[in-house]
C-alpha cells in the first residue's frame, strides 16, 4: 500500500512488551530510495535517547492507527547500539547495528533489500543465538567502499529542495510517498504553487529523477515544466491507488514499476 511518509512521523513504536518511543524522522538511501531506518525518540524511558528501528523489525503499521508495531522487546531496543543523530550514520555503525539484531545487509545485492525485494529474512536462522552474537549476512564493505559513505538521508532534510525541470524550476519537495510493504519511496510530492499562478501539488516518481544536488538543495528531472504542470494533481486526502498511478505513468508515457520484474 502507498502511504504518505508524514503519517509515520509522530507514530508510537510498540514493542511486544510495551512502548518504545515516537518516530521523529526517517532515513532513506539516496541510491535505491529504500526506507532504511526509523529514528525513534525514546523519551523519559531511556532519557530521551534516540534509537534506530529497521523495517526488518516492523510487523505491521496500520494506516490511521498512529502506531508502528515491531517484533522486538524493550530490552533489545535498550541494549541496541547508540546513535548520534547529529552525525551521519556510518557504514561501520550500520554493520554493528545489523550484527546486533541479526539482520542481513541491504547493500551489495540486486534488489532494494539486497537479495530480496522486501525487508524479510529467515528469523529462525538466528533465533537461538544471544543478542549481539549474530553474523552480518551479506557482503562487507571492500577497500574501495568508504565506511562513512552510506548514502543515508533524512526525509526532513530533503523537504524543501527545489525541483529543476529540464527547462527551469517548477516547485519544491513537499513530502514523500512510500510503499509500506517494500519500504521504498516511490514518489516525491511536489508543490508547484510558489512557482506558477494556480499551481497544484503533483507526484514525481523517484525513478524519473536524474540527479540530486545535495549542496545546492535541488532535485533535477528530464521532464519539462509544462509536462509537470499538466500532470494529474495529487490530493493528500485521497490514498494513491493503482488507477492513479497508471494514469500518471500513462500521462508521461512510461512503463509502471509494478510491471517490471525488479522493484
Amino acid at each position: 500500500m502507498l502511504r504518505n511518509i508524514a503519517f509515520l512521523q509522530g507514530s508510537a513504536v510498540k514493542a511486544s512488551d510495551g512502548d518504545v518511543g515516537t518516530v521523529r524522522q526517517i532515513y532513506f538511501d539516496d541510491e535505491a530510495w529504500g526506507v532504511r531506518y526509523l529514528v525513534v525518540e525514546t523519551g523519559d524511558w531511556l532519557r530521551d535517547r534516540q534509537v534506530l528501528i529497521s523495517p526488518y523489525a516492523v510487523s505491521h503499521s496500520d494506516p490511521g492507527s498512529s502506531a508502528v508495531h515491531v517484533k522486538l522487546t524493550r530490552l533489545q531496543v535498550r541494549d541496541s547500539p547508540n546513535i548520534d543523530t547529529h552525525k551521519p550514520v556510518s557504514r561501520q555503525h550500520e554493520i554493528q547495528y545489523l550484527r546486533y539484531y541479526g539482520y542481513p545487509t541491504y547493500w551489495g545485492g540486486a534488489n532494494i533489500w539486497g537479495m530480496g525485494a522486501y525487508p524479510a529474512f529467515d528469523e529462525s536462522a538466528t533465533a537461538a543465538l544471544p543478542l549481539g552474537a549474530f553474523p552480518v549476512v551479506g557482503p562487507a564493505p571492500g577497500a574501495d567502499d568508504p565506511l562513512a559513505d552510506t548514502h543515508l538521508r533524512s526525509t526532513e532534510g530533503v523537504k524543501g529542495y527545489h525541483i529543476e525541470a529540464i527547462d527551469g524550476s517548477i516547485g519544491h519537495v513537499s513530502g514523500f510517498i512510500f510503499d509500506d510493504e517494500a519500504w521504498v519511496i516511490r514518489y516525491l510530492t511536489v508543490d508547484t504553487r510558489n512557482w506558477w499562478p494556480g499551481g497544484k501539488e503533483v507526484l514525481l516518481a523517484t525513478e524519473w529523477i536524474e540527479s540530486i544536488d545535495w549542496f545546492g538543495s535541488s532535485v533535477s528531472t528530464m521532464l519539462t515544466r509544462d509536462a509537470i504542470k499538466q500532470s494529474p494533481a495529487y490530493d493528500d486526502a485521497i490514498p494513491v491507488n493503482r488507477d492513479y498511478e497508471t494514469a500518471l505513468y500513462e500521462f508521461y508515457g512510461r512503463e509502471g514499476y509494478w510491471s517490471k520484474q525488479r522493484v
